[in-house]
């Protein structure tokens, strides 16, 4: 029988991380090892936990937590009058290779080629700068979170049942309601409730239409640049991506049609091009639509910041002039309230609605009914058109200033222009610059415009996407100039 002897085993850590990990934890891990490479064999006797602290210079009570750990997980037994012995087998060799051997994330993998594919793929989804000049962001620090923390309150301190169980695939019935209403008077949209579809953000409402519209190899037209998510989005499905250049006018329906004749779906931003802030004018949505209703293609009309315009009023959007009902409408909360509300909707022709809603149910079911309805009280009591009442002269102001400050300031460095809505403006550079670059620059001196080469599939003119719907008024020009020292 084998008799307990001295354990060849230290509690020395190998890096930073064991070095930060409570004791008690590394010991366990290191006779776990022992175990598996059969160091500790089985029938293998253990010093008593008094010898084992001794030994370990470690205190007794975490010797016993260690050892209570490796009995509860079945490598060792303890009997009265034998002690404590290892009842557990080695690894094989190639598992315990492995065990052994950090390996790199998907070496050797059996993962889908889609996955690889997508996990190839640029992310557009790195973690929202704060810093001022940061893109996509709205002005956090002026929402009204009283208003909004007491309608979150007021829903949660006496839930009503059916917030508790899971919702309706399409959600909240007065949420939807709600925003038809908005988007009726506000953007001519023709829809009723049943047909908007409630998202957990424009990116799930894209991965949607793309999986509901798409057969694996289909081809899919986008503006090029364009929003990183929506390639994502259509490989994700299968589909492929496939690039057409936009202009002042934004997406050319006569051009995409040339370069493209087998195309299924065209994806398009056009009351505000993102990122570069074109308007598609009438006759290039009428063509757009035209097309749609030959080929028997679909329209995704990606709406993101409509709320936002600072010229005349709101465009009536793509959908509201398709007869055909060819066009899949889609809209957020991000921009107008904050981007972990996680909030959005599509519109869907009520053909489709069976298909989407049973692709939705394969997905998940609904965002957090609770969210739904503070948001629904939010948009009845008219604090929703409040706030965008509010933002729009607040962005509408930071625009001027923005602009203004970099015709002072930005000459021979950037040419900065902007549409009339939205809460970014375009600073191209020279041709011969490296758009990364001047953004690294950027982001050393506490700045984080974003590369418009990062939103391109083919190479373009190098700028770079300023935002400034979350840099203070006063902020702005000390951030121009800092902009200015970082690009020189």
């Amino acid at each position: 029988m084998p008799r307990a002897a001295d354990l060849p085993l230290t509690l020395t850590p190998l890096t930073s991380e064991d070095a930060a990990m409570p004791l008690h934890r590394r010991l366990y891990f290191i006779l776990r090892a022992a175990i598996f490479d059969g160091r500790l064999t089985v029938g293998a006797r253990l010093p008593s936990s008094r010898a084992m602290a001794h030994q370990m210079g470690i205190s007794r009570n975490t010797v016993l937590t260690a050892l209570d750990q490796l009995m509860a997980e079945g490598f060792i037994e303890s009997r009265q009058g034998s002690g404590t012995r290892v009842v557990a087998r080695p690894l094989p060799p190639s598992l315990a290779a492995r065990e052994a051997i950090p390996q790199s994330p998907l070496q050797g993998r059996a993962i889908s080629r889609r996955a690889r594919e997508l996990a190839e793929l640029e992310s557009p989804f790195g973690r929202a700068s704060l810093l001022p000049l940061a893109p996509g962001l709205p002005d956090l620090d002026a929402f009204p979170h009283r208003e909004w923390s007491r309608l979150l309150a007021r829903r949660w301190r006496r839930p009503s049942r059916n917030l508790m169980v899971p919702q309706d695939a399409a959600g909240h019935p007065d949420l939807r309601a709600a925003i038809a209403e908005h988007l009726g008077r506000t953007r001519a949209v023709r829809c009723t409730p049943d047909q908007i579809i409630l998202v957990a953000g424009s990116q799930q409402g894209l991965d949607l239409t793309a999986r509901v519209l798409l057969d694996p190899g289909d081809q899919a037209m986008i503006e090029d640049p364009c929003y990183g998510g929506l390639k994502g989005a259509l490989h994700a499905a299968g589909a492929q991506p496939v690039p057409v250049r936009v202009d002042d006018g934004g997406f050319d329906p006569e051009l995409a049609q040339r370069l493209w004749p087998e195309a299924r779906l065209a994806c398009v931003t056009p009351s505000h091009q993102f990122p570069s802030g074109g308007t598609m004018p009438l006759e290039r949505r009428l063509a757009l639509i035209d097309w749609a209703n030959r080929r028997g293609g679909w329209i995704v009309e990606d709406d993101y910041d409509s709320d936002f315009r600072y010229a005349g009023a709101p465009l009536a959007a793509l959908q509201g002039l398709d007869s055909g009902n060819r066009t899949i409408y889609c809209g957020t909360f991000s921009k107008s309230m904050f981007p972990s509300l996680r909030l959005g909707w599509l519109v869907v022709p009520e053909d489709l609605l069976p298909a989407f809603l049973a692709v939705r149910r394969m997905a998940d079911v609904a965002p957090s009914a609770l969210t739904q309805s503070a948001m629904a009280d939010f948009m009845a009591e008219g604090l929703f058109a409040a706030h965008l009442r509010r933002m729009r002269s607040l962005y509408a102001e930071r625009r001027l200033i923005l602009l203004q400050a970099a015709g002072r300031h930005l000459k021979g460095l950037l040419e900065v222009t902007s549409g009339d809505a939205g809460t970014h403006a375009i600073g191209w550079l020279v041709p011969e610059a490296d758009d990364r670059v001047a953004a690294s620059a950027a982001e050393a001196h506490g700045l984080a415009p974003s590369p418009l080469s990062r939103y391109r599939m083919n190479p373009g003119s190098p700028g770079l996407i300023i935002g400034y719907g979350n840099t203070a008024s006063t902020m702005i020009e000390t951030a121009i100039l800092t902009l200015a020292r970082a690009l020189r």
